[in-house]
């Protein structure tokens, strides 16, 4: 395996531990255990972890393939095929009419996060990751990344967010 391929695979774990870590340091309240089977949790954490695991793909507006790039709907619609089998909608638009409502304040890792990114509402979509932050694939020139839903920039373009219910 040539060198630069063993720095980032390297690059993926060390962004997987530390989001493990970050999770495990939260003083976050988790959601009372009748809100949640084992099962569902576990899946849905599958689909944060498969997530992160594409971190530092490129970006390729109307990409939807972890060998050429993504772009952010075809991004999530890739990681949820491949973790859940579940065939999402193509554009972010028909993404935010899928499964439930989420509030802010209730977000777990899976769900789907929505932004104004385009001047029109839901425009761009990411998955939660916990801890405020989600991954995305951001814009020409740069690749799948972990943000802060905290950061100015995505705080006031925050659209809402949608739990896909995956049966166990």
């Amino acid at each position: 395996m040539p060198l630069y391929r063993k720095f980032h695979t390297m690059q993926r774990i060390y962004l997987t531990l530390l989001i493990l870590l970050l999770g495990a340091c939260s003083t976050t309240p988790s959601a009372p255990p009748e809100q949640h089977s084992g099962g569902r949790t576990e899946r849905m954490n599958d689909v944060a972890f498969y997530a992160l695991s594409l971190a530092e793909t490129p970006y390729r507006f109307g990409g939807s393939s972890s060998e050429t790039g993504f772009d952010c709907s075809g991004f999530v619609q890739h990681v949820y095929l491949n973790t859940l089998g579940i065939k999402l909608p193509r554009t972010s638009t028909e993404m935010s009419r899928v499964g439930g409502e989420a509030e802010a304040s209730q977000l777990r890792p899976g769900d789907l996060v929505f932004f104004n990114t385009g001047r029109q509402p839901f425009s761009h979509v990411g998955i939660y990751v916990g801890e405020e932050r989600f991954v995305h694939a951001p814009s020409r020139g740069k690749a799948i990344m972990v943000v802060s839903m905290r950061e100015k920039y995505w705080r006031s373009r925050y659209n809402g967010a949608r739990r896909v219910i995956a049966s166990n």
